[in-house]
């Protein structure tokens, strides 16, 4: 493929976790698309010593060409506002983490960017740091301005979307309604038409219950709010089918006929996908302004600075945003 006429921002994440890690080892590959990677550039020269890879560490310059060879990185320097240790977090860092989002998010709105990909953050210490955080999807979403996002997996064959994303389990019913499913179903025909130019999408949609409701017996979610949501929907020309049991909606015979399947809370869909690609996966987020993949996976404390990690994630991450940007 050729390259973009724009390099992918690549955010580096939780300066104490493994996200600097997989940068450096990104570096010692060929790369085929320019990239910059926002972190502090002290950061990962030292960690790349600790790791024992030869690192050359290149200043970011807006509008000048992006190195894309062996053993070197562009870098978008972001100084940390406290010393970083491999395995241990510090809420000082904090501010830190997001203003790595900040940059990367003004540069895609800007065109400077074609796309942002983002390592992993700890959700918890920017949380004890006075912040209140949820996720990469909802900071986005609010920090873009996006009227309606959705985050949504892909790996091992398979697509799987969120009708709610971090929320505590008892809290979920409430959260499905007309309007909310209304709204992420349109956002998912549209991105996956226009992103992944898939025409028309396909979308298989989980009921909430046990048995899909088992006609009302075993909850009225089904009957009273995502039934009639997807009715109306078809009238508008969408591909809906569901809502389907989750417990045999992931079966080879029911996922040939689908392009992707809409689950109604995290630990509904995301044990199937992660299952199936681990390691391999890619998260991202539907209805921005711009091009957002991240890795399928969390900081992973214990093993920053071991050299013990694999980067496939984060190579399937960049290229599905390669992949997106292409067909914006």
């Amino acid at each position: 493929m050729a390259p973009l006429s724009a390099p992918i921002a690549l955010t580096s994440g939780e300066p104490a976790g493994i996200g600097p890690d997989l940068c450096i080892l990104l570096a010692r590959e060929l790369r085929s698309h320019p990239l910059v990677v926002l972190a502090d550039a002290e950061l990962l020269e030292a960690r790349a010593r600790q790791l024992g890879v030869a690192l050359t560490v290149s200043d970011y310059v807006p509008g000048r060409p992006v190195e894309t060879k062996a053993g070197r990185l562009t870098v978008l320097n972001v100084p940390l506002l406290a010393p970083a240790v491999a395995g241990r977090l510090d809420p000082r860092n904090a501010p830190y983490v997001l203003a790595l989002l900040d940059r990367a998010l003004s540069g895609c709105i800007r065109g400077e960017f074609a796309a942002m990909v983002t390592g992993p953050v700890h959700k918890g210490v920017i949380n004890e740091a006075g912040i209140r955080f949820q996720g990469h999807t909802e900071y986005l979403q609010e920090k873009s301005g996006a009227p309606h996002v959705v985050m949504m997996l892909a790996g091992g064959g398979l697509r799987v979307a969120l009708a709610t994303t971090h929320h505590p389990l008892r809290a979920v019913p409430d959260l499905i309604t007309r309007e909310g499913l209304t709204a992420t179903l349109r956002v998912l025909h549209h991105d996956l038409s226009r992103r992944f130019g898939l025409m028309p999408p396909r979308i298989c949609v989980a009921g909430l219950n046990p048995h899909a409701g088992e006609g009302g017996h075993l909850g009225r979610e089904e009957t009273e709010i995502i039934q009639p949501t997807l009715e109306a929907l078809r009238g508008e020309g969408l591909d809906l089918s569901g809502p389907w049991p989750a417990d045999t909606l992931f079966t080879r015979d029911t996922l040939r006929r689908c392009d992707c399947v809409l689950a109604m809370y995290h630990d509904q869909g995301l044990p199937v996908l992660k299952f199936a690609s681990f390691g391999a996966g890619v998260n991202i987020t539907l209805g921005l302004p711009f091009v957002r993949t991240s890795v399928d996976h969390g900081t992973a404390l214990s093993l920053a600075g071991t050299g013990q990690i694999e980067s496939g994630s984060l190579r399937v991450a960049i290229d599905t945003a390669v992949e997106m940007a292409r067909h914006s």
